[in-house]
């Protein structure tokens, strides 16, 4: 099993003293329904999530010192958030050692972005569990910190929404109404947005 997993530990920079922990990082629930496997990667997806906040709110508050908290969240949320865990999954080929079940495979839930972004979670709190906070931060920082090098040129694209507030405001306008409306079958829903001003 270790020998299968090598390529992808070696794209992590971390080497699992114990692989079933990478292996369970990497077990989607759809897996579980249809194998003899007892556990999903959720929870280590839930301890992942955490080690990741961590580690980017400390990267954040260590590298953009002059910054008020309100631009180091924004800085934080540009790199934790399912599109950007997602091209962080692309790019070590999460997607090709994900173990899914038969429909989710056929959906092409390989590619799919909360799938690997949940999973690029599971493997962070995986490390956690095998190695400790050190080896963690460190998995973190290696995989996340060159997209927070270059959140700071994008940051006045994140916040659309706050951006029009403001702009209204300062002309004496009403702040806008929003709708969301869902379409699509409960495990792939496509959301779209309207502004009405």
């Amino acid at each position: 099993m270790s020998r299968h997993f090598e390529q992808l530990q070696w794209s992590i920079g971390y080497e699992f003293s114990d692989v079933v922990l990478l292996r369970r990082a990497l077990s989607h629930r759809s897996w579980i329904a249809e194998s003899d496997d007892e556990v999903s990667n959720e929870r280590l997806e839930f301890l992942g999530d955490a080690v990741l906040g961590w580690v980017v709110a400390d990267l954040v508050y260590s590298e953009f010192e002059d910054w008020d908290e309100g631009v180091l969240t924004d800085l934080r949320k540009s790199v934790v958030n399912a599109s950007a865990l997602a091209e962080v999954a692309r790019e070590i080929d999460l997607g090709a050692y994900l173990l899914l079940g038969n429909g989710e495979d056929a959906a092409g839930g390989r590619n799919k972005e909360s799938i690997l972004s949940d999973a690029l979670e599971a493997v962070f709190g995986a490390v956690y569990i095998d190695a400790g906070s050190q080896q963690a931060f460190d998995v973190v920082r290696r995989l996340i910190a060159p997209r927070l090098a270059a959140a700071p040129s994008r940051l006045d694209r994140l916040d659309q929404k706050s951006t029009l507030q403001e702009l209204l405001a300062s002309l004496g306008r009403p702040s806008p109404s929003y709708t969301i409306t869902a379409q699509g079958p409960d495990h792939d829903k496509e959301f779209t947005a309207t502004v009405v001003i």
